[in-house]
């Protein structure tokens, strides 16, 4: 009666289980993948596109800060870039991590807006 019970469950210690937990193992794979091209794919091109941004900066370039600062590149270091803020110039020392946008590149053009 036991054994009948057991085979039924297919709990009677054959080699079977690794091919019934190969498709949970595949399951799974396509999870990582598809994480992977969701997540962590976008996440490393917009770090590549921040960086490519940040180091082409060039003094005169008006940018933004991640904290809403605008202001005109005035010198550029290593890790820091000095920025002038008013008419007055008053100046500010910021890292380059915290460069949100290079709002016109020196040399060109005005950007204007078209009305309809």
């Amino acid at each position: 009666m036991f054994g009948f019970i057991l085979t039924a469950t297919g709990t009677t210690g054959s080699g079977n289980s690794f091919l019934q937990l190969l498709p949970s193992f595949g399951l799974i794979i396509v999870l990582v993948v598809a994480f992977y091209f969701m997540l962590i794919r976008p996440q490393r091109k917009r770090e590549k596109e921040e960086s490519q941004m940040r180091n082409s900066l060039s003094v005169g370039d008006e940018i933004t800060t991640t904290g809403g600062i605008v202001g005109k590149i005035l010198s550029i270091s290593d890790e820091t870039v000095v920025i002038g803020t008013s008419g007055n110039c008053t100046m500010l020392r910021i890292m380059k991590t915290s460069i949100a946008r290079i709002d016109k590149k020196i040399g060109e053009p005005e950007k204007t807006e078209e009305k309809k």
